[in-house]
């Protein structure tokens, strides 16, 4: 017979299996996070901090050969380069070069020895820092893939294969496989680029300093601000940006209302042949852009057919300056911008149009709201709330438009200062200090200021909007 009191003391709990770790592509039941440099650094072996200078080690004396192999051969080939190509080019990097082209006489005839090419140096010098960047990055992912390994094997497990890295890359990791290309596109044909434009900015490469020029460090910026100087100065520097900025605002929204106005009445139920008004914005599209700028360009001369035809319509006594005068030319190419953007906004705001919440209309209808009122507080709302972002890159179009300035008035007719006209935006003044003027330097400054322009105001512009305050929906 069981005794009471047995039953009341507390009995040991049952035996539980011990729970059995998921292989995962995280063997070692860490977060990503302990994987940091710092905790290469701090907590790996000997082996995993002689990642740093010998790439791949942890992963080849760890039995990942194809991965350690991988690293080794990146530090071979940097190393290749910059001992060879690399070392030249930055050990000449900071003066830019200093040897001229000469020429000896040898048994008779005059032999020419090659001197220092600066675009070249600065180039090259400025790829070789970039190798070196991509050394560094190296470095710092064969540490870190060295530290995973031995976690691994602390914790009793194989390190991963290469061919389980390789197909995490296309599962879990599938961004960075897709990303890779893309990244290492914009890193070469972009980034770098762009570095080598910056560091233009700060020598003195002109038209008198063609082949070997010098660092002249902030000298180019004070120029744009200085109130002297043959082809920059500061009013010609105002001048500009304030038509740009004034030609790029309604350039924009002009082309955003008109086009709006044209898509909702296009839109309408009462309208009829939808299809062949939208088939005849399409064609405008379809017709290259240069084309339609070039006939315009000859249509409104002084002896062109639009001045033809209004005179011997007796509608004018004389020809019209469409492109003479500098009130009329900056008129003209915001209305010829017309006829080149309106199309784009149709296409874009019908397939807004066609996509508004239906329930938006019927409630504003049963709160007796009016045609206005349907349109102030449910379809403009919700236009602006999806278009915000594609305004603010068309707000940055129109200030790098080139064709449609350069194509109908080349910046003219009235010169501000020596390298500016009337109707030149940043990037056609940028276009003529470069290739008219062979001012790099001074182009690529003002490439610099356009850039730190249309950042200011893009970002400004789009962190205060509702597409970015509101990315859940549209309320």
């Amino acid at each position: 017979m069981t005794n009471a009191s047995s039953l009341t003391q507390p009995q040991p709990p049952a035996p539980v299996a011990p729970a059995r770790r998921k292989r995962t592509s995280n063997p070692d039941g860490l977060e990503p996070s302990r994987y940091s440099l710092g905790n290469a650094w701090r907590y790996g072996d000997a082996v995993t901090r002689l990642s740093f200078l010998v790439f791949g080690l942890g992963n080849l004396l760890r039995r990942q050969f194809i991965k350690g192999l991988l690293f080794l051969a990146v530090e071979i080939a940097v190393i290749a380069y910059l001992s060879t190509t690399g070392a030249t080019y930055l050990g000449k990097l900071p003066s830019l070069g200093d040897s001229v082209q000469t020429r000896v006489k040898i048994d008779g005839f005059w032999t020419y020895k090659a001197g220092d090419n600066s675009v070249q140096i600065l180039l090259y010098g400025v790829m070789a820092l970039f190798v070196i960047a991509l050394a560094a990055v190296a470095s710092i992912q064969s540490a870190k893939s060295a530290y995973r390994a031995q976690l691994s094997v602390q914790e009793g497990h194989t390190p991963v294969s290469f061919v389980h890295d390789m197909r995490e890359l296309g599962n879990s990791n599938a961004h960075i496989g897709l990303m890779f290309l893309p990244t290492l596109g914009i890193l070469v044909f972009t980034i770098l680029p762009l570095v080598f434009m910056i560091s233009m900015a700060f020598t003195n490469y002109d038209k008198n300093h063609v082949v070997l020029f010098d660092w002249v460090g902030l000298k180019n910026f004070a120029q744009i601000f200085s109130s002297t100087g043959s082809d920059v100065t500061a009013g010609m520097f105002v001048s500009v940006l304030a038509w740009t900025l004034v030609w790029a605002f309604f350039a924009t929204f002009l082309n955003f209302f008109l086009g709006m106005f044209m898509a909702m009445l296009i839109n309408r139920q009462s309208t009829r042949l939808k299809g062949l008004w939208r088939a005849c914005f399409s064609m405008s599209i379809a017709v290259p852009q240069f084309v339609s700028l070039l006939v315009m360009n000859t249509m409104l001369q002084r002896d062109g057919a639009i001045n033809r035809l209004l005179l011997n319509a007796g509608l004018i006594n004389g020809p019209l300056p469409f492109l003479q005068d500098a009130n009329w030319a900056r008129a003209t190419v915001i209305i010829i911008n017309l006829w080149v953007g309106i199309p784009y906004t149709i296409m874009q705001i019908t397939g807004i149009l066609q996509n508004v919440p239906v329930d938006l209309y019927e409630a504003a209808e049963l709160d007796g709201a009016n045609w206005w009122q349907r349109f102030a507080n449910v379809t403009m709302p919700f236009i602006f709330f999806v278009m915000t972002p594609y305004l603010i890159t068309t707000f940055t179009g129109n200030v790098n438009n080139f064709n449609v300035i350069y194509l109908l008035t080349g910046g003219n007719p009235t010169p501000v200062g020596a390298s500016a006209g009337k109707t030149d935006l940043l990037i056609t003044w940028l276009y003529k200090l470069t290739v008219d003027k062979n001012n790099y330097n001074l182009g690529a400054v003002i490439g610099i200021m356009t850039f730190i322009v249309l950042a200011v105001i893009s970002l400004i512009t789009y962190r205060n909007s509702g597409s970015y305050k509101n990315e859940g929906g549209f309320q």
